[in-house]
């Protein structure tokens, strides 16, 4: 694997790789494909309420995407009630989800996508047995053509793996915690 594979794919295996994702329908013709994936020693149910959470705050670097606030470590039930239309982290808009199973969102806030291209990301459940599961997301990437394109072709890549490796490893660690 070199170096450049890296940002492209942390941890998804080829079989989770080449699944259809419910993403797959609201962007089409992406110029770039991420996957990032973690096994989770928690029932999907539980992993389910937790990236509920996102509707609330990413669970990456605090100081850098939640203004310096604190993600919330305990659950909010609220945010259990999903509906399709909802905000999700600030930036993003809940397009599809399905109980225990997946949330697919689009980023739909205009200076993010002047900022970062057009962005569509489902985040996958799948149970390895009753108490483990892999979370699996992929990403699909249209860059911005403007003057942020190349630096996005460039940096992106490794900017997003930097913050959903932390966001995983959180999520990971309260999912388990809660099991």
């Amino acid at each position: 694997m070199g170096l450049q594979s890296i940002p492209v794919n942390w941890g998804a295996t080829s079989f989770e790789r080449a699944l259809p994702f419910p993403c797959d329908r609201y962007l089409l013709e992406a110029e770039a494909t991420y996957f990032r994936a973690i096994d989770i020693r928690a029932p999907a149910h539980t992993l389910f309420q937790w990236l509920c959470q996102l509707r609330v705050a990413p669970y990456s670097y605090d100081m850098i995407d939640n203004w310096g606030h604190r993600s919330p470590r305990y659950l909010i039930s609220e945010l259990q009630n999903l509906e399709v239309g909802q905000r999700v982290m600030t930036i993003f808009r809940l397009v599809e989800f399905e109980a225990d199973r997946h949330l697919t969102l689009v980023l739909t806030s205009p200076p993010a996508i002047t900022l970062f291209g057009e962005i569509a990301i489902s985040y996958l459940i799948l149970p390895l047995d009753e108490q483990y599961c892999r979370l699996v997301a992929k990403l699909l990437l249209r860059f911005p053509q403007k003057r942020f394109g190349r630096l996005q072709r460039a940096f992106l890549p490794w900017g997003d793996l930097f913050m959903m490796r932390k966001q995983f490893l959180n999520i990971k660690h309260l999912a388990e915690s809660h099991a």
